[in-house]
């Protein structure tokens, strides 16, 4: 498994760019925030979220751009390593150099528990065109915890080293390797522990979610942790949790002094958050209508009509949160039975609100 003397060929003709993690400090990054409240500068990152966050969202969201990368859904990794011809069909961005089709760097996030099958299948995703490398230790659903496997490993600080170590030793020295953890699973007794673990295994960057696994999403993040854990650690530690509006990241950077930040469920709220906090270019309803329109396109080229209708009925439930045009139809789009359906609402609601 370790000290491979085979080579993918992927390493020799891949020209891989410098990552954020291996080169910047805290100087290297100015916080801009100008007359338009922007944040030029920071690394703002498209989190991984299973279910949601395919191939199709990735695309979309790296249309309206503002984000320096996306991280991919969980590759679950069990009884046998997943090979490079899996990975590249369970990540289509595999087949384009890692990236989107607008150019966005796509990180591949591998979850499983047995650190010699997590290392084989990080070298066979670095074969299959990786450019870098996340592990999930975060993810707080029952069905995955129960098979060991996310947040449940923050209760065994010698396994996420064990994990970061053989995946490191696997793949080539110049491939940024990171995690995402949580505080903790049912409490954060071990934090600083699993902290300290998962540097000594070889991880480059570190994203915190400022929440336990027993805490769910219910109480606001504790980002004061994630400020204890940058002035704890060497590696880049990416902030996560409760980052929906300039607001809530200008409050976050003062609270954790993070330069680089990870946003999952208000990029689903919002699409345009990341143009927003870059640019300061929000979207409109009559953008976001058109928007909604063109995906539904999108997902019927990679779903059937009942898979396509399901993903929008739950994309809307996020939407809501940020869209009143939405928030007051969730009732008759949920109701709707056909994508055509949906098209003529969402071209009715446009209709409407161009003319108020």
């Amino acid at each position: 498994m370790h000290n491979r003397s085979v080579k993918c060929d992927y390493l020799y003709h891949n020209t891989i760019t410098v990552s954020y993690f291996f080169c910047r400090t805290v100087n290297d990054v100015n916080l801009d925030q100008t007359s338009v409240n922007t944040f030029s500068d920071i690394v703002l990152a498209v989190a991984p979220m299973e279910g949601v966050m395919d191939h199709t969202m990735r695309s979309l969201l790296s249309q309206i751009g503002g984000m320096n990368y996306l991280v991919s859904e969980f590759v679950r990794v069990s009884q046998q390593a997943v090979s490079s011809a899996a990975l590249k069909k369970l990540v289509p961005e595999l087949n384009h150099n890692a990236k989107t089709t607008e150019g966005c760097p796509v990180h591949i996030q591998l979850l499983g528990s047995n650190p010699e099958i997590m290392g084989e299948t990080a070298y066979n995703a670095v074969c299959a065109g990786a450019s870098h490398i996340d592990i999930n230790f975060g993810c707080p659903a029952k069905r995955v915890n129960g098979h060991g496997g996310g947040s449940f490993l923050l209760q065994s600080p010698n396994t996420l080293f064990e994990i970061v170590d053989n995946i490191r030793t696997a793949i080539p020295s110049n491939i940024p390797l990171s995690a995402k953890i949580r505080l903790g699973f049912m409490d954060e007794s071990l934090f600083f522990q699993n902290l300290e673990a998962i540097e000594k295994g070889g991880a480059n960057a570190l994203t915190i979610h400022g929440r336990t696994k027993k805490d769910g999403y219910g109480p606001p993040a504790r980002w004061e942790k994630i400020k204890q854990a940058k002035s704890n650690s060497n590696m880049t530690i990416i902030a996560n949790g409760d980052i929906r509006s300039q607001e809530s990241l200008t409050a976050c950077v003062a609270a954790t002094h993070c330069k680089d930040f990870m946003i999952g469920r208000g990029s689903l709220s919002n699409p345009f958050i990341f143009r927003e906090l870059k640019e300061g270019n929000a979207g409109s309803e009559t953008e976001l209508l058109d928007l909604i329109e063109n995906y539904i396109d999108t997902l019927l080229l990679n779903y059937d009509e009942f898979a396509t209708l399901g993903r929008i009925k739950q994309w809307c439930a996020h939407l809501r949160q940020s869209w009143p045009c939405i928030a007051n139809q969730l009732k008759t789009i949920r109701q709707t039975q056909s994508t055509s359906e949906l098209k003529t609402l969402f071209a009715e609601m446009k209709i409407y609100n161009e003319a108020h």
